[in-house]
């Protein structure tokens, strides 16, 4: 009850695929190769306009500035809770102290 049951991978029963039949092929030339100009280019070409750029520029800049005023607030929170963690060190110390001379 308490064995984990392990399924058995069933056996190939046959090919599942015919093979790939390779033919061989003949090269033949053409009498007019295109030239550069005349050819599309495989992927568009992306231009920047000055607007885009501009807001390219601008995004960046929103994203650096966003990312470092998160970097310097995480900073400062964790520099105001050693500040107070020390504070309250500091009191504990200062009670345990003159308590101990009380007695």
């Amino acid at each position: 009850m308490f064995r984990p049951k392990i399924p058995t991978m069933p056996m190939p029963t046959g090919l599942t695929t015919l093979p790939a039949v390779i033919e061989p092929t003949t090269v033949t030339r053409h009498a007019e190769t295109p030239t550069a100009a005349t050819t599309t280019p495989s992927r568009p070409t992306v231009q920047l306009t000055p607007g885009t750029a501009l807001a390219l520029v601008g995004g960046g800049t929103a994203v650096v500035l966003v990312l470092g005023a998160v970097l310097v607030s995480l900073l400062l929170a964790v520099a105001i809770t050693g500040a107070s963690v020390a504070v309250c060190a500091v009191v504990l110390r200062s009670l345990l102290a003159s308590d101990a001379k009380r007695r």
